[in-house]
């Protein structure tokens, strides 16, 4: 057997209808697990159950439709998952939201919790929701999509960077509590990645040039070089990581 192999695992990711959590959706299809595609809309979500079930038969995807900003919505979010596919064997905690784009000194109160909701708060929800089940069974894997902003600073994105490195926290906190219970969780930290998410930053001719200029591979990533990390900490491969951060680069963050 494949140490990625995922067979007959149940995958809940957020956040993917598109971008880095759509890719890690088709690459988790792939290696068997069935998944269940989430964000704010159905048709979206129900473009990516197509496509995984025209590769790979019916009945190994669903869309779930929820916001991560409303508890009681994630709350249905996983009982929706349970009675359509069984427990989540692996929950990927990716949607994340930055209303914000410049110095944190200009930043509204309203806008920075947010940030902190969505991308802090919603992650602590719906471990609390997955973790118990994991815990039952010994078996379970957690990965957060965090950010090489939880690593550094930044004139632009900083309110944003604090809650990644919120969420390396959590990852780490968590990773202790669960770990006696064989339940591992794990943070995975892109760089800048060409998704609709980061588009404001992938578009500034300036900032593409700085970031490729810096990376020791000489460009951003694409969502699928995030894909197989995801499946690597979700997997019997990484089955002896637990609480820790994952950089996915290009080398940005080892380079000058």
């Amino acid at each position: 057997m494949s140490l990625f192999d995922l067979t007959g695992k149940v995958a809940l990711i957020t956040g993917s209808s598109k971008g880095i959590g759509r890719a890690i959706a088709l690459r988790m299809a792939e290696q068997g697990a069935r998944v269940v595609i989430s964000s704010r809309r159905r048709e979206a979500c129900e473009a990516v159950v197509r496509e995984i079930e025209g590769a790979h038969g019916p009945g190994r995807a669903v869309a779930i439709p929820a916001s991560i900003s409303v508890k009681e919505e994630l709350q249905a979010l996983v009982a929706e998952t349970e009675r359509s596919l069984g427990p989540v064997d692996i929950l990927v905690c990716n949607a994340a939201s930055n209303p914000y784009y410049g110095p944190l000194a200009g930043i509204s109160d309203a806008q920075f919790r947010k940030i902190l909701d969505n991308n802090v708060l919603s992650n602590h929800w719906l471990i609390q929701l997955c973790a118990p089940g994991m815990v039952a069974r010994r078996d379970g894997a957690v990965v957060i999509v965090s950010s090489i902003g939880a690593l550094k600073g930044s004139p632009v994105t900083g309110a944003y960077n604090v809650s990644k490195a919120a969420d390396l926290q959590l990852a780490r906190n968590y990773a202790v509590e669960y770990g006696p219970h064989n339940v591992r969780v794990n943070c995975l930290c892109p760089g800048l990645v060409r998704t609709d998410f980061a588009r404001a930053l992938w578009e500034d001719p300036a900032m593409l040039a700085q970031t490729e200029g810096a990376a020791p591979l000489r460009r951003i990533g694409e969502p699928d070089d995030i894909a197989g990390a995801a499946v690597f900490l979700a997997s019997p491969a990484g089955r002896f990581v637990t609480g820790q951060a994952l950089v996915a680069d290009g080398g940005v963050t080892i380079a000058r």
